[in-house]
This record gives C-alpha cells, sequence and structure tokens, in this order.
C-alpha cells in the first residue's frame, strides 16, 4: 500500500496527514500557524516538523498558495512579505522564493518523491468528478482556482490577481479581511456576484466553492447560484493529496 503525506500549506496555517491509497486519512490531521517571516528554509523546516509528528509516508503531496509550474514557485503571494497576508513585501524574500525548485528541495529533504502544486489544485483534485468543465474556487486568506477539463488539470492561471472592481483584485475584493469587514450576509452576496460575473468566462459543468470560508456563505445566496454550484469540504485540500498524483500524471499524457 502506498501512503502519502500531504500537506496544505495556507496564510495562516499549514496543516497535514497521512492517506492510504483510496485517500482515507491514517492519523488525525494536525494544523501549525503559518510562520512569519518565511523563507523557503523555514518553510521547509516547518513541514519537516510537521512530517515528523505523522507516520513516516512513501511520497509527498504538497499545496502551495501562489503559481507552481512544474515544482518551481513563480510567486507565491503570502510567503514573501514581512508579517503574514498583505503586510509589507520583503525584497529579500522575493527574491528567494522567485525560481526556487520547491519540488528538488522537499523530495531531498523528506528522502520520498514529491509533487507540489498550487493549493487549490490539490484541493481540486479530491473534489473534482473528472467529466466536463470543471472549475475549482477556494475561499480563504484570499482567492485560490483551479481548471480541470475531464479530469485534467489545465496550466494554473492567477486568477486572484485579475481586476474584479475599482481595481481591486479577486485576491483582496472576496478574502478574509473583506469578510470580517462586511460580515458573512454582505459577503456572501459578493462572492454570489463574483460568481456571476465568472460563469460566463468559463462556461463550467460545476463549479466547486472550497476553502476555510466557503462553509460561511448564506444558504439564501447559494441557492441563487444555481445547482451547478457546490460547497466541498475543506478536508479537500488533504484529500487531494493522492489523486492530484493522477491528475498530474493526466496532464503530462494530455501533452504527449
Amino acid at each position: 500500500m502506498v501512503t502519502t503525506l500531504a500537506i496544505d500549506c495556507g496564510g495562516g496555517g499549514i496543516k497535514a496527514s497521512v492517506l492510504d491509497e483510496a485517500g482515507t486519512m491514517r492519523a488525525r490531521p494536525l494544523r501549525v500557524p503559518t510562520p512569519y517571516p518565511l523563507p523557503p528554509a523555514l518553510f521547509v523546516r516547518t513541514l519537516l516538523d510537521l512530517g515528523g509528528r505523522l507516520p513516516t509516508a512513501d511520497r509527498l503531496t504538497v499545496g502551495v498558495p501562489g503559481m507552481i509550474r512544474h515544482g518551481v514557485v513563480v510567486s507565491t503571494p503570502h510567503y514573501v512579505t514581512r508579517s503574514g497576508p498583505r503586510s509589507r513585501v520583503d525584497p529579500d524574500l522575493l527574491a528567494e522564493w522567485s525560481g526556487w525548485d520547491a519540488r528538488g528541495a522537499l523530495a531531498d529533504a523528506f528522502g520520498v518523491p514529491a509533487l507540489v502544486l498550487n493549493d487549490a489544485e490539490v484541493h481540486g483534485a479530491g473534489v473534482v468528478a473528472g467529466t466536463g468543465c470543471e472549475l475549482v474556487l477556494t475561499l480563504g486568506t484570499g482567492l485560490g482556482s483551479a481548471l480541470f477539463d475531464g479530469g485534467v488539470l489545465a496550466p494554473h492561471l492567477e486568477l486572484s490577481h485579475a481586476p474584479v472592481r475599482w481595481g481591486t483584485t479577486y485576491d483582496t475584493y472576496v478574502g478574509e479581511p473583506e469578510r470580517r469587514r462586511l460580515g458573512d450576509a454582505f459577503w456572501s452576496r459578493r462572492i454570489r456576484q463574483v460568481v456571476d460575473g465568472l460563469r460566463p468566462v468559463f462556461r463550467w459543468d460545476r463549479l466547486y466553492l472550497g476553502g476555510g470560508n466557503s462553509r460561511l456563505i448564506r444558504p439564501e445566496q447559494l441557492t441563487r447560484m444555481g445547482d451547478d454550484v457546490v460547497v466541498v469540504p475543506n478536508t479537500a485540500g488533504i484529500v487531494g493529496g493522492v489523486r492530484a498524483w493522477e491528475l498530474a500524471a493526466g496532464r503530462r499524457d494530455a501533452r504527449t
């Protein structure tokens, strides 16, 4: 039986568990606060410490906020800041994270094969049906996104950095600070407006809303979004750690 250590990295916390081949957790999930400032070396040590408190595994899946290409960090919005999300960017951290081979570094540190993807992509791997066009949006510190076509993971796009209104990005428009400022009722209405605006762009067959804040969407707003929009558990960010290997392989096969 192949076991997977799945680690879901967020702006406010890092969660992990060990899964069997069926995606069943073999240990209670553990969570630690995301430390700041966070250079890559401390990131690796934090994950090693967390993994050391769980049963050993045969491989590693890590979901990281930001744009990841072939296991290499193109950009990560939170981890380059001095004290956490939306604080000042540290130029030294920006230089350290940009172009960092996360997959190689983590594979070496853990001594097992590693897969490093955007955190919303891992989340989506745990919930997509594998048919049609499926979009995943994760609502937490900011906005994460992943797109699947027939179960094949599409190249990652940082939708969160696109402007949505008054020069404000999606990340800021629907992120945790705005939810706190607006309150759940007004924030839920804003989520519905975002969904309505994205519908003609993606023409999805199914939209999944995940992340820690998705459970706070008011039922009346969710109903108005339509039957093709569903809320999924935040645990998908860990559970998807197994299926992410299959979907990543599918993306490679689709290119050949």
